[in-house]
Formats: C-alpha cells, sequence, structure tokens
C-alpha cells in the first residue's frame, strides 16, 4: 500500500478535476437555459451551485502536488469554465448590444458619440438582429423605437434614447470587433473576443505569480470563477478588457525601474480609458511610493494616454465624448443617496445625505493608508484593499463591476473579498423579482463585509502567532526571526 502523503495528493487531483467538471456542467445549463426574466430565482440557485463547486475546486486545489502541474491544470480548468460563456446569447445583461452597434457606427464612418441608436439618421444602418420588427418586437429585453414607417420597431439595445457612455480605447475595440467579423454573426464576436481576453487574464496572472515566486493557486481564483464566463465572457462586458490592461498594468508598477513603472501607467490609463472604474487602482499603484518621481512615473503616462486616447474622438466627434455619463450617474441613484439602495451599508447608520460624503471620506482614508503604508512591491495589496471597500460601502447593482476585484483577489490571495462578487450577483439577479433592493443589498453585502472583518482578524492574529512563536535562535546569539515560510503563510 502507498503512503498516505502520496495518495493524498493525487486524491486531491481527482477531486479537482472532477469540481470542475461539475463547475463545468452546471455553468453550461445555466448559460444554456438560464431565465432573467422568468425564473431569476432558479437561476441564481444555479448561480449558487457554482459557486459551491467552484470553492470545493480551490479547496481541492490546495493540495494538489507537484507545482509543475497547476499551470496546466489550472489552464484547462481556465479553458473548459471559459467556453461555457459561449454556449448562448448574453442572458442577463443587453450591453453588449451597445457595443455591437458602436462598432458599426463607426465602421459606417460616424463617431459613436453623436448619435443616438433611435436616430433616424443612422436607419440605413439597422438590421433585423440588433432592431427587430413587427410581432418580434415581444421580448422583454426590448425597447420600442419610434417607426419610420408606420410599422412596430424594436431595438435589443438598452436606453436607446441616450448617446453611448464608453470611453475611447472600449469604442476603439468595438470597431475592431466589428471589423474583424465575419456578418452574420451577431453576438459571437463579442462574446469570443471576451474569452480570449479573460484566458489572457489568467495568462498574465500566472506570468506575475510565477515571476515573483508566489502560489501559483491563486490564478485559479480568476480563472475558475462563476462570474467569468457569465458576466466577461457570455454578456460580453468590456470590463474585461479593464481587467486585462490593470493587471498588466499592475505587475509592472511592481518594479523598481521607472521605465517598467512608467509603462504599467501606460496601461493602467488604458484600462481607465475602457471603463473609467479601474481608476480605483491608482492608489495602490502608488503603495508605499516615497519619491515624487516614483509618483510621477505612474500617474503621468496614465493620465497622458487618457488625454491621447480621447483626443481623436473629440476632433471627430459634434457633440460631447462623455456621452450619457451625467445621465447615467443620476439615473443610478450615485448623486442622490435616498434613491434605490445605493450606499445601503451607511444608510443603515448615517442620514441619507450623509452616506456619500462619508462614502468618500472613507475610500480617501484607505487610499492615504494605502499609498503611505502599503507594500510598492505588491501594489495589487493595496489596489484591492481600495477597491473592495469602495465596492462594499457603494453597493453596487451590477454585479459585473466586481470583475476587477475578482482579478486583484487573484493577485493577493485574500479569497474572503470573493463575497463581494457574488453579494453583487445576489443583488442583480433577484432585486427586481423579488422587490427588496434595499434589504438584499444589506443583507448580501453586509455578510461580505462581515467575511472580511473576521478573516482580517484571523490573519492578523496568524501573523503574531507566527511572529511570536519559537524559531530556532540565531549563531550570533541576536533574537531569532520568525520562519519565512511562516511568515508568508500569515500573510
Amino acid at each position: 500500500m502507498k503512503p498516505l502523503t502520496v495518495l493524498a495528493p493525487r486524491t486531491a487531483l481527482v477531486t479537482t478535476a472532477g469540481a470542475l467538471a461539475a463547475l463545468t456542467a452546471v455553468l453550461a445549463l445555466t448559460v444554456m437555459y438560464g431565465d432573467y426574466f422568468g425564473d431569476a430565482v432558479g437561476l441564481f440557485g444555479r448561480y449558487a451551485v457554482c459557486w459551491v463547486l467552484f470553492g470545493v475546486a480551490l479547496l481541492a486545489l490546495r493540495r494538489v502536488a507537484p507545482r509543475r502541474r497547476l499551470a496546466w491544470l489550472i489552464v484547462a480548468g481556465a479553458v473548459a469554465v471559459t467556453a461555457t460563456g459561449l454556449l448562448g446569447p448574453p442572458r442577463t445583461s443587453t450591453d453588449s448590444y451597445r457595443y455591437a452597434w458602436d462598432g458599426r457606427v463607426q465602421s459606417a464612418g460616424t463617431s459613436p458619440y453623436d448619435h443616438t441608436p433611435q436616430d433616424p439618421a443612422l436607419a440605413a444602418l439597422r438590421d433585423p438582429w440588433l432592431f427587430p420588427t413587427g410581432a418580434a418586437c415581444g421580448g422583454p429585453d426590448l425597447a420600442p423605437v419610434p417607426p419610420a414607417d408606420g410599422s412596430r420597431h424594436c431595438t435589443r439595445i438598452n436606453r436607446p434614447s441616450v448617446h453611448t457612455i464608453y470611453p475611447p480605447v472600449a469604442e476603439a475595440y468595438f470597431l475592431a470587433v466589428d471589423r474583424l467579423s465575419p456578418a452574420g454573426f451577431r453576438h459571437k464576436p463579442l462574446q469570443t473576443g471576451a474569452a480570449l481576453i479573460s484566458l489572457g487574464v489568467t495568462a498574465t496572472l500566472l506570468l506575475i505569480l510565477r515571476r515573483r515566486g508566489d502560489d501559483l493557486r491563486r490564478a485559479a481564483y480568476w480563472a475558475w470563477c462563476p462570474a467569468v464566463p457569465l458576466e466577461a465572457v457570455n454578456n460580453a462586458h468590456i470590463d474585461v478588457l479593464g481587467v486585462l490592461l490593470a493587471v498588466a498594468g499592475l505587475g509592472l508598477v511592481a518594479s523598481r525601474a521607472l521605465t517598467r513603472r512608467a509603462a504599467g501607467g501606460v496601461l493602467i490609463g488604458a484600462a481607465i480609458a475602457t471603463k473609467l472604474m479601474p481608476a480605483v487602482v491608482l492608489p495602490g499603484a502608488l503603495s508605499g511610493v516615497r519619491r515624487i518621481r516614483d509618483a510621477v512615473a505612474v500617474l503621468l503616462p496614465a493620465a497622458a494616454f487618457v488625454a491621447l486616447a480621447y483626443l481623436p474622438y473629440v476632433l471627430l466627434s459634434h457633440g460631447s465624448v462623455f456621452g450619457y455619463l451625467g445621465g447615467y450617474v443620476e439615473e443610478e441613484g450615485y448623486d442622490d443617496p435616498s434613491a434605490g439602495s445605493r450606499y445601503s451599508l451607511l444608510r443603515l447608520v448615517l442620514p441619507d445625505s450623509w452616506a456619500f460624503p462619508v462614502l468618500v471620506a472613507i475610500v480617501a482614508a484607505v487610499s492615504v493608508y494605502v499609498m503611505r503604508r502599503g507594500d510598492p512591491r505588491r501594489p495589487w495589496s493595496g489596489a484591492l484593499l481600495v477597491t473592495g471597500w469602495s465596492f462594499v460601502l457603494l453597493t453596487p447593482g451590477y454585479s459585473w463591476y466586481a470583475l476587477l476585484l475578482i482579478a486583484l483577489v487573484a493577485l493577493d490571495g485574500r479569497w474572503e473579498w470573493l463575497g463581494v462578487p457574488l453579494a453583487g450577483a445576489a443583488v442583480y439577479v433577484l432585486a427586481p423579482t423579488l422587490h427588496f433592493q434595499p434589504s438584499l443589498s444589506n443583507i448580501a453585502y453586509g455578510t461580505a463585509a462581515a467575511l472580511v472583518l473576521v478573516m482580517s482578524r484571523v490573519r492578523r492574529r496568524a501573523a503574531a502567532d507566527a511572529f511570536e512563536g519559537p524559531a530556532a535562535p540565531s549563531p550570533e546569539g541576536r533574537p531569532p526571526l520568525p520562519h519565512p515560510s511562516r511568515s508568508n503563510e500569515a500573510r
């Protein structure tokens, strides 16, 4: 009989593979049969099963050995999990239809910022896929469009009466996808592009972790997370491109060389010019900076890239290149704390009018702490702290916003922050059906915040025990240092 130490890793490998196979199967069923409008509770039930299987796979992965198997196993799992997002049309979001339209408008030589989708000036660009007519307009995800010929018209594009909101790098991506797409492929090119980008994030994570000598298992937090095939691939959210650029940028910023830090600043600027949201990683990129030139090496290239990316669209457009951004902020209740479920945890203990100023003050304080006390060799740790608490306090209702947070978890390893994207999924899927969004937001995000606080205390206690624990005396008689492996585990 073979020793248990040999059997355990082998059993762990089989368990991991089995959990991944089950996760892939449930994800496939979710994508092919998920019904956001008709059975939101059942859909979230499948989401929950996926997250449980994801957790089982991660736990089993911790026992897999030897290390040379890890990268291949993570990549194989990533390919299988990611591919499930391609099995059906977008299930819970219509954002990618706007992407397709913006790409088509640009291919026709028109600025995407100049016309709304329902503008008659662009009627010649419409096709039955994006703009159904007659009886095909009966779906709950279709918006009416003023008719031009007396017949019934509608569109799959949400908010067809407003201008686009997406920044220039996103618009350039939409144009590239449209130019490279064969005719008649509808939503598939955007999903395929998102799948390739998602796998690119996995490869970038593995590269950064390998170069630093960190545990490659962390990459599985992104590679196997159910949110990735569902939000990044199936719904084809442009956020995934911002994630790739931000992760690559933070990997370069971790270097002491000014040229690499500047290149990282360029990539972070590109991420911001993709979805604006990645701006939240900037305090992390400045972690522990003691010299002005180190900060300038990141901030100046980032700002310059954003400005230069907008410039061509400013020159080509007749209207504002910020599109519906101001209207979106107002619509989503970010400027009115009493509306919707924004800042719901803060509003439990504060007057509504205080919620936004207090959020700004807390996020600013966390950012200052990260910039002063953060580890410059691990900028993603500070970025995770700022991003995570921003999400917990903001309580966003859109689950795909947390894709960036998942990638930061994969770099840093603090798995407890994964409760935040799960909370976002619960709010997004269940709230419209159950009609108690503020309460649901409080329960979901409150639970996620509690998990983070508990695990932070556990980690601090483990770090203290490792520091105070017994260690071999040094030959020179100096006080012993904690064992490196124990220190790393505590961290």
